[in-house]
């Protein structure tokens, strides 16, 4: 049973950085349960406003559902009450809702809803993809509003007044004109998360569209001048955030966008390059070179602080 109803959960995550570590694997690529509850260990140092574990940073698309249910059991019992911790629930809606149940026995708080599965649907179909998820659990739901499930301002609406639980919005979009009629048809009815890879990069400008907080991938390396930036994009500290975007967030761009995938590789490599071996990826993403590894290193070395 969860601490927090939706809507403690609702306040909590909306109030600061967010969380998502990555997934260790051993040499193996098999779930490496001591060395991600030693990173957890590790980032539960920080001040953030909640964990989500086996998200998209953390490689859900590549875990079994009992991988997921190890996962997010030893983040919960890593973090110990600290912070809320959010699992990750996708595919098929059969399959999102056994997601689900393995978050409430883990003693998650909440749920990331990630779209279906391939195929592309209907506005309709797509509400009663959520709406199912949604009614299936108590637990406050996040959508994840990306890929094959953008959603229009009126569907949001809809199923933010048919299902209470429902607290949140990730927007993995960028789509300025989708956010501006979501946030003016919904207000504070929900939260916002930014989640667009490397969400520093529009932390700023989404904050005049309520987006309140983001998921950094980069904490999990960086974690001090994440929540450095993360605090200078809420107080509005344009010289920090460009000169910070300037010096490490773009170069860091620069490196990611060498080859799909790379918005999680390049956080793995990070943890490594740092001195916090937290292996590889699985397939079908690929590591960072060691040449852009190295790179990488040089980049966090010269890091704004």
């Amino acid at each position: 049973m969860t601490a927090y109803s939706p809507e403690d959960l609702a306040r909590k995550v909306g109030s600061g950085l967010l969380s998502f570590p990555v997934t260790a694997f051993d040499s193996n690529l098999e779930f490496d349960e001591q060395r991600y509850r030693e990173h957890v260990a590790y980032l539960n140092d920080y001040d953030v406003a909640g964990l989500f574990a086996a998200g998209g940073t953390g490689e859900f698309f590549s875990l079994s559902n009992d991988e997921i249910s190890r996962v997010l059991s030893a983040a919960v019992s890593e973090v110990n009450g600290n912070l809320p911790v959010l699992s990750a629930a996708g595919g098929s809606s059969v399959n999102a809702i056994e997601q689900v149940r393995i978050a409430e026995a883990a003693g998650a708080a909440g749920v990331l809803l990630f779209p279906p599965y391939l195929t592309e649907a209907s506005q309709e179909g797509l509400a009663a993809y959520i709406d199912a998820v949604c009614k299936s659990t108590s637990l406050g739901i996040i959508v994840y509003n990306r890929a094959n499930m953008s959603l229009e301002a009126q569907t949001v609406a809809r199923l933010a007044e048919n299902n209470p639980n429902l607290i949140g919005l990730k927007d993995g979009i960028g789509s300025i004109d989708q956010m501006t009629r979501i946030y003016s048809e919904l207000g504070d009815r929900l939260i916002y998360v930014g989640g667009l890879p490397t969400a520093e990069t529009f932390a700023l400008p989404y904050l005049e569209l309520g987006v309140t907080t983001y998921s950094s991938a980069m904490f999990n390396f960086v974690p001090e001048f994440a929540l450095q930036f993360y605090a200078a994009v809420r107080s509005r500290d344009h010289d920090f955030v460009f000169r910070g975007l300037r010096e490490f967030v773009l170069p860091y761009l620069d490196i990611r966008n060498r080859k799909a995938g790379y918005a999680v590789s390049i956080v793995k490599a990070g943890l490594n390059a740092t001195g916090r071996e937290i292996g590889s990826v699985r397939p079908p993403l690929t590591d960072l070179t060691e040449q852009e590894t190295a790179e990488l290193g040089e980049l966090i070395k010269r890091i704004p602080r």
